[in-house]
């Protein structure tokens, strides 16, 4: 190809279309692609289908009702991701040379941190005035696939999947700890034995979750099992059974720290609780953060412990930009 049809294809082909074409191939779908570039869905063919056009080739195939790169797809999928990578670097050069950390922050926080998420990202952006953040509040099974499709620069979980390759760093302490409603007969007893605790009415979370799978497996070393009673999607949906008398169950302490300062829930002396494990910021291993993300991370490593040492966690609000709903630490806990 000569110079003069070399620049003729350059001016041809923009940045939008290599990051379309990229979330597409990467998110294996026009809808995907198109909710989380903020597009239409007829606005991403349209561009899929110039960028073709310009190449001369047919980049993506329909197989199993996904969408896959043809062979060309895949050249061109692997020069897109090349240059929006040198784009980003370029961009994050350029901020940090004039000391500025700005642009987005997406993150992507299992349900029970939003108890103490709003602390630190209304912290960090006190600090860092001109970054956007955006928080995703959902449960582990879409954070996990969040984190698979690489939809965000950060995951906050309170356990690290053992199954798929991440960089996980721990930040701040979660106590699990068995609560029931104030006037519980077993609010007075201690240390009491988990066969008991576990005759009583258990309010739970779905299947998968991290705080559920952990009581499970210490009832199940002991020989026995929860039997759930009534399966809620939220941790504020079984606080509030808690506290209306449905059950007890079992919570982040960092969840209930106002609650048990005015007395309308109580923490049980149970055996083998609180179950001590960690928060993690989690995202793909090999991925290059941002600057914004880069940022935020060495905050929540550095600052997180004294921002949250009065114990009291905020209630769960709105976040500018949210979305409906250090050491590196082995994948697991």
């Amino acid at each position: 190809m000569d110079r003069s049809n070399t620049n003729l294809f350059v001016q041809s082909i923009t940045l939008r279309q290599l990051q379309i074409f990229e979330r597409v191939v990467r998110l294996g779908g026009f809808t995907r692609a198109a909710e989380a570039l903020n597009l239409t869905q007829p606005t991403v063919s349209m561009q899929i289908r110039k960028l073709s056009d310009t190449l001369g080739l047919p980049l993506l195939e329909h197989v199993g009702g996904r969408v896959h790169p043809t062979t060309a797809g895949r050249e061109v999928y692997r020069a897109a991701r090349d240059v929006l990578e040198r784009m980003a670097a370029l961009r994050d050069f350029a901020d940090e040379a004039q000391g500025v950390v700005q642009g987005d922050l997406r993150l992507g926080v299992i349900s029970s941190a939003i108890y103490f998420m709003p602390a630190l990202l209304g912290a960090f952006a006190e600090r860092h005035p001109k970054v956007v953040p955006q928080l995703i509040v959902t449960n582990r099974e879409n954070v996990l696939r969040r984190l698979r499709e690489n939809l965000d620069d950060l995951l906050i979980m309170g356990q690290a999947p053992r199954e798929l390759p991440v960089e996980a760093y721990p930040f701040i302490g979660n106590e699990i700890v068995v609560v029931a409603p104030p006037g519980h007969p077993l609010a007075g007893e201690r240390a009491i034995p988990l066969a008991r605790i576990a005759a009583e009415k258990f309010l739970v979370r779905e299947p998968g979750s991290g705080t559920r799978k952990a009581a499970e497996r210490l009832f199940a070393q002991a020989g026995v099992a929860i039997r759930p009673w009534m399966e809620l999607g939220s941790s504020e949906a079984i606080k509030q059974g808690v506290m209306a008398g449905l059950g007890i169950s079992v919570l982040s302490r960092r969840n209930i720290a106002r609650e048990l300062a005015a007395g309308t829930i109580a923490e049980l002396d149970v055996q083998g609780f609180p179950i001590t494990r960690r928060w993690y910021a989690v995202h793909p291993r090999g991925k290059e953060l941002s600057l914004a993300a880069r940022r935020f991370l060495d905050f929540i490593l550095t600052e997180s412990d004294r921002i949250l040492s009065d114990g009291i966690s905020s209630p769960p609000h709105a976040l500018p930009g949210e979305a409906p709903a250090a050491g590196r630490a082995p994948g697991g806990g």
